[in-house]
């Protein structure tokens, strides 16, 4: 219809796979994938005509994940699995000018029996691993990795004072109290065409690791004594800077920090106003309401393109 303007694109979500990798020794390698697949392709004359002779089947992206994966003959990371798909349909289907892939890890960890690791036994971690790939036609790239689900609470070592207060405020003033958050976390690696891309082999595996270890010892500090936390903002900042600073493929990182607050306990009645008297000691734990501190730092000073 004349003065319309249609912008469309179309996948697959939720493709939820297994790949299992065994090695000549025994040992056995396991990931578990939820995939989701999002096409940008010239195909409007299905929404204009009714004609689908350009639309990609969303049952055929979904069995495209299952062969890519059986193709895969080594142990890779998520990122390195969502480029092969973007690969895949940027280059095989004629009319798809971009694709969208977003991956979730879910965290199966080896076991450790006596010290020593089993050869095919796993158990379910915490945090996910994630990643969203954008390829296009013409060998463009964009790469955001991150992780989700990161839980970390250290009992001391934080504060909150010198904040606006007026009739509506009643929280107190504090340099003691337990800090506790569920990080989300996202960074932007800086390579910008498939031609760019490193060769080393699990080299996003490595990153990713280098990225929680960071953002884990920055968040706790040294075993002994920790670092002063004055609010969930300067943590954040800080964890963010660290990251920059060690890991310089990196160009800008993205952090949501939810403050889940440990609330002090006193209990009194009119026969006895000492049931429970808090002494930094015992809380009551919540997440509903909770503070929402979020951020995003890049090099240079310069805006995000996240």
């Amino acid at each position: 219809m004349d003065g319309l303007k249609l912008e469309q694109r179309h996948g697959k979500g939720r493709v939820r796979v297994g790949r299992v990798w065994r090695e000549p020794s025994g040992r056995h390698h396991i990931v578990e994938w939820n995939v989701s697949i999002s096409l940008l392709s010239d195909c409007l004359t299905a929404y204009t005509h009714g004609d689908n002779s350009d639309i990609v089947a969303t049952d055929t992206m979904k069995n495209t994940v299952y062969a890519k994966a059986k193709e895969c003959k080594v142990p890779l990371s998520v990122e390195d699995f969502a480029i092969i798909l973007g690969r895949h349909f940027t280059s095989f289907y004629p009319k798809v000018t971009a694709a969208i892939i977003n991956i979730v890890e879910k965290p199966w960890e080896r076991i450790h029996m006596n010290d020593r690791p089993h050869d095919h036994g796993f158990k379910l971690g915490t945090e996910k691993h994630t990643t969203e790939v954008t390829v296009q036609k013409s060998g463009g790239l964009k790469i955001l990795s991150g992780v989700e689900g990161l839980a970390v609470l250290k009992t001391t070592q934080s504060g909150f004072e010198g904040f606006i207060r007026d009739r509506y405020t009643m929280l107190p003033e504090t340099r003691e109290r337990i800090l506790a958050t569920e990080i989300s976390a996202s960074w932007r690696y800086p390579f910008e065409s498939l031609a760019s891309l490193p060769e080393k082999q699990l080299y996003f595996m490595e990153k990713y690791t280098d990225v929680k270890k960071t953002l884990i010892d920055t968040f706790y500090g040294p075993t002994k004594g920790g670092v002063y936390s004055p609010s969930v903002q300067t943590t954040l900042y800080l964890m963010a800077q660290a990251v920059l600073a060690r890991v310089p493929d990196v160009s800008s990182v993205r952090l949501k920090m939810p403050n889940l607050h440990f609330l002090p306990v006193n209990l009194s009645s009119k026969d006895n106003p000492a049931i429970v008297k808090f002494e930094d000691d015992v809380y009551l734990p919540t997440d509903e309401p909770h503070g929402t501190i979020e951020a995003t730092v890049s090099r240079g000073g310069l805006p995000s393109r996240m």
